[in-house]
């Protein structure tokens, strides 16, 4: 079977890594252990909360790889126990979340049976920058450099593009 993605288009260049982040979320949406709110706290900050009772802070692991994040939790067997019903699930997990570039965590604390992930979305940064359009004719632009000519244009982030025309 053919798979169609909205992301075939020629307007839409470099966005094959936003199609792969749509398929890990689809693949974890059907998780339902355990469940989960995510809260807005303040202009940019976030957080999750994992119910995990019966669950210690040495059973919990909470791991960040790439852009997602990743808590597990397994409990280790208690010998000597004998339950008639045991409603409380002692079962092992995994729950992912797919974060949005650069979305930082924070820190995690367990608390009466709930584990919260606190996360921070940066601020936001101002990218605008003038692209000049030369005539390609070789006349001397006010920067003194030849029009076809490369010239370094700094970026944002303390890198340098080159730029020709």
């Amino acid at each position: 079977m053919t798979r169609l993605s909205v992301f075939n288009s020629p307007l839409l260049l470099g966005f094959d890594h936003v199609e792969r982040m749509l398929d890990r979320v689809g693949k974890t949406a059907s998780e339902g252990y355990p469940p989960y709110n995510i809260e807005q706290i303040g202009e940019r900050g976030l957080r999750i909360t994992l119910a995990v009772a019966g669950f210690r802070e040495d059973e919990l692991a909470v791991h960040v790889e790439d852009n997602q994040l990743t808590i597990r939790g397994k409990q280790t067997a208690e010998d000597g126990r004998v339950y008639l019903h045991r409603g409380i699930a002692a079962r092992q997990f995994q729950r992912s979340f797919v974060l949005a570039e650069g979305l930082e965590i924070t820190g995690a604390r367990l608390e009466h049976g709930l584990l919260h992930v606190e996360l921070l979305r940066p601020a936001p940064e101002s990218r605008v920058r003038t692209v000049k359009i030369s005539t390609g004719d070789g006349t001397e632009r006010p920067d003194g450099a030849q029009d076809g000519a490369a010239t370094s244009v700094p970026v944002t982030g303390g890198r340098a593009a080159v730029r020709k025309g």
